[in-house]
Order: C-alpha cells, then sequence, then structure tokens
C-alpha cells in the first residue's frame, strides 16, 4: 500500500472514529434532554391560615391542642422557624405573596377594605402576579378562599391571572356561616355571585380537594392558592368542636377554647385537602407550602410562645411566622432549615421550581435550595423591611416600620413611637431595646429604611 493510501486510510478510520463519538455525545445529549423534558414540573399547594399564632400548632409545642394533618406537613418536610410575613396585618402579606415585592412597592401599604376612608391600598395595575409567571410554563392556577385584594374591577382574581376563582373577595367574615361582611355578599365562583351554604372553611377544604380531583386527569400542571380566613375573628368554630375541647381541656380558658377549637377544624379541613392529594396520585408531585399572614391576637387566645407582641405589632410575634414545605423526594423529612426568609420569596421560589426565569424586578429572594437542604436561606447581610399604614386615632393615616439584617432589628410600633434596636441574637423576646440613636447598627439600618420610603413613596396606593 502507498503511503498516500494509508494516510488516507488513517484519515478516513480518524473521522469515523469522531463521527461515531460525535452521535455517541449527540444522543447522550438527547436523551439527557428528553429525560429532562419529561421530568414532570410539580405542582404547587400554597396554603396560607390568617392570623395564626407562632405557637398554635402542634408542630410548634402546643400542649393543649391537636393538629395532626399540619404537625405531618412538618414531620413529612422541612420547617422554617425564622420565616417572616411581610406584614403584620392581611392585605399587604398577600400582596407580597403573590408578587414578590414589599407590599408599599405594588400599592398596598394597608389592609384593603370596603369602605373608601378606611381602605389603605390598591393594588397595582402593573404588578406581575404569580399566575401570570407560572402560565408561561403551562401552569392552570387557582384561588380558593380569601382574596382581600380587591373588590371590584380591575382587582378581581380573573383579571390578575388566576383561571379559576370559588372564594371570599373581602377582608374578614362578619359570620362564618352567613359569608356577609357589613351586609355584602362577596362569595363567587369566578365573577358570578354564589351562596353556599356552610362553614367557610369546610367550604374552602371541599373546594380545593373538588379542584385537586378535577386535575387529576390533565396533562398541566397546576398551582393552587389556598387562603383561609381561619383563626380571623370571629372565632366562630363549630359548636361539636368547641365541646370536643372543652371536655379534653376542661381548665382552659373560654376563649383559648373557642380559638383552638377553630384551628384543630382548620387543621381537619387541610387533611382533607392533602387526602385528595394522595387519592389522585398528585401527591408525590406536589410542593406544599404553609404558613400563616401575620401573628394571632393574644386578646384572643393566641400564644407565640416567647416572642413579644401579636397582631398589628412590628414586635416578632406580628410578624414571625409557622412555616413548612413539603415535596416528597425533594425535601428531607423532618429537616430544618437555617437563615431569614420572608412571604415575598416564595415567589421566586415558585417560579424556580417551575422552570420559570424572573424578567422583572422584585425583592424577593428564591429560598428553593433551602427548602432542598442545599444552602441556608437569605443571605446573612440582606436587609429586609416591613411597613403598615393604617388609619384610626392610634395610626392617623401614617405608616409605621421595621428593618432588619442579620441579628440587629429597628422598629417603631407605631408612627409616633421612637425607633428602637434589638439584637435577636442575644434577646430574642425583645426586651432590652437599644435606644442609642448613634449605635453604627441604627444608623445603618434607618438609612437604609429612609432610602426604601422614598422609594415606595413614588407608588400610588388609592384608586
Amino acid at each position: 500500500m502507498s503511503q498516500s493510501s494509508s494516510l488516507s486510510r488513517r484519515s478516513f478510520l480518524k473521522s469515523t472514529a469522531l463521527g461515531a463519538a460525535a452521535v455517541s455525545t449527540g444522543l447522550a445529549a438527547c436523551t439527557a434532554q428528553n429525560s429532562k423534558a419529561s421530568t414532570p414540573k410539580p405542582n404547587i399547594l400554597m396554603i396560607l391560615v390568617d392570623d395564626l399564632g407562632y405557637g398554635d400548632l402542634g408542630a410548634m409545642g402546643a400542649k393543649d391542642m391537636r393538629t395532626p394533618h399540619i404537625d405531618a406537613l412538618y414531620t413529612d418536610g422541612i420547617r422554617f422557624d425564622t420565616f417572616y410575613a411581610n406584614c403584620p396585618v392581611c392585605s399587604p402579606t398577600r400582596a407580597s405573596l403573590l408578587t414578590g415585592r414589599y407590599p408599599d412597592l405594588v400599592g398596598v401599604p394597608g389592609v384593603i377594605r370596603t369602605h373608601a376612608d378606611d381602605s389603605w391600598g390598591f393594588l397595582n395595575p402593573n404588578a406581575v402576579l404569580i399566575p401570570q409567571m407560572l402560565k408561561k410554563a403551562d401552569y392552570h392556577t387557582a384561588i380558593v378562599g380569601k382574596w382581600h385584594l380587591g373588590l371590584k374591577s380591575p382587582s378581581t382574581p380573573n383579571e390578575r391571572g388566576f383561571d379559576h376563582f370559588h372564594g371570599f373577595l373581602g377582608d374578614m367574615m362578619d359570620d362564618y356561616y352567613t359569608h356577609l361582611r357589613y351586609g355584602n355578599n362577596y362569595m363567587r365562583l369566578n365573577d358570578k355571585e354564589i351562596d353556599p351554604k356552610g362553614h367557610a372553611s369546610d367550604l374552602f377544604s371541599d373546594w380545593s380537594a373538588d379542584y385537586i380531583k378535577s386535575r387529576a386527569e390533565t396533562d398541566n400542571p397546576f398551582f393552587l392558592y389556598l387562603a383561609y380566613n381561619a383563626p380571623h375573628t370571629p372565632i366562630q368554630p363549630p359548636k361539636d368542636w368547641v365541646t370536643r375541647v372543652r371536655e379534653r381541656e376542661p381548665q382552659m380558658d373560654a376563649k383559648r377554647v373557642k380559638l383552638v377549637a377553630l384551628i384543630e377544624h382548620l387543621d381537619a379541613g387541610i387533611g382533607r385537602v392533602v387526602q385528595a392529594l394522595k387519592e389522585t396520585g398528585q401527591y408525590n408531585n406536589t410542593l406544599i407550602v404553609f404558613t400563616s399572614d401575620n401573628g394571632g391576637r393574644v386578646d384572643l387566645g393566641a400564644n407565640h410562645l416567647h416572642l413579644r407582641g401579636a397582631k398589628q405589632n412590628m414586635y416578632e410575634g406580628g410578624i414571625r411566622e409557622p412555616m413548612c414545605a413539603v415535596w416528597k423526594d425533594k425535601i428531607k423529612p423532618g429537616s430544618s432549615g437555617n437563615g431569614v426568609a420572608l412571604t415575598m420569596d416564595l415567589f421566586p421560589t415558585f417560579c424556580e421550581a417551575a422552570g420559570v426565569p424572573l424578567t422583572h424586578e422584585i425583592e424577593g429572594k428564591s429560598m428553593l435550595n433551602a427548602l432542598l437542604g442545599k444552602e441556608d436561606a437569605g443571605d446573612p447581610d440582606r436587609v429586609i423591611f416591613w411597613v403598615r399604614r393604617e388609619g384610626n386615632n392610634r395610626y392617623r393615616g401614617s405608616d409605621y416600620y421595621a428593618a432588619r439584617r442579620g441579628p440587629w432589628k429597628l422598629l417603631a410600633n407605631n408612627p409616633f413611637e421612637p425607633y428602637v434596636l434589638f439584637n435577636l441574637d442575644d434577646d430574642p423576646s425583645e426586651q432590652h431595646p437599644i435606644t442609642d440613636d448613634q449605635h453604627p447598627q441604627y444608623q445603618f439600618l434607618l438609612k437604609a429604611l429612609m432610602l426604601h420610603i422614598q422609594k415606595a413613596g413614588r407608588i400610588p396606593w388609592q384608586q
């Protein structure tokens, strides 16, 4: 064989080997891509309860309460003991959950109410809500229960991206059985006014279970935002639940009996919702998150363990919430998460879990890796803020704030108090305020807060 023939043969063999390797690599990449594409996106169930005390679950140490179904979520997933609501009252926290932003940056610094002269927010029509994001990944989106972000167009759930709404537009119900507020019926099935019969917690649980069952045979994943009114006032549990608690705890204070009964009844409803996931084979691929919109009312029997304050307060009892997350075979059962996170962080968490990239500004930070046990939640140097605007003689239409970085927390518990500083590592019950306004951490947080107030001041909060 000639030298040129030998070179040609070697070249041919070399090119063939390279080609085979390229084909093999391409097939492997294709297989990996197809495998990735075939991995189903998780369903997402977001359970938000209303006015739950930090210590008012069996899993959080309550000895006088039976909450087996919520406790099971703690057992099956991860708990975060330093998780915060974005506000010590309702509407702002809900706005942050659904937008991933501070509430005053989307027009909701305070509670949205029926009467204009006592309403302190208007959800910015240009704000991007989580259902709009998840639709990019072909999610079907639903809200069952309490909306509390607007009573009329353009601020109703179906107009803000939800495919399905079965619940209550307003703030609180004056009665858990009539479902009225100031004589108005705010119960809706999408845009249709309805008049269902039964306790609101039972209705919301049953409607959620029905929705989950309706999605079992569909190809698209779902996002279900289940927002209970309970255990918000009126403290109105079914009578048989009150009897059950009173017989079990004969020495318990009467106010506490009713609150415990309302929470235990709520827990049973959550159990039915989770059972619907299991019965339909959807539990294993559903990310479930449970938390509250703010703290409970101590005057009605709520328990915040060692935390100071309650609902409406910038102290820990008003904003630090029970929180857990479950995702079978992804989140380690019985695990605990470290670091500080808050409600608005759930927006990017859900987007990341669904594979939806963020293309607009938000302040929330994904905690997906923290849920999966890969890292702590939050940057220890992150600065976070809380705001609430309110009327009446105590607040007079003004805002009041808190700010935190690391263990340092600055707060004023109403607009007319001086700011005080706490080190939560040394003083977790906030009993020893540092009033030195020249303290370096006091100055740092105050300046950061002023910049936030400037930014929020550009956002209208009335219609």
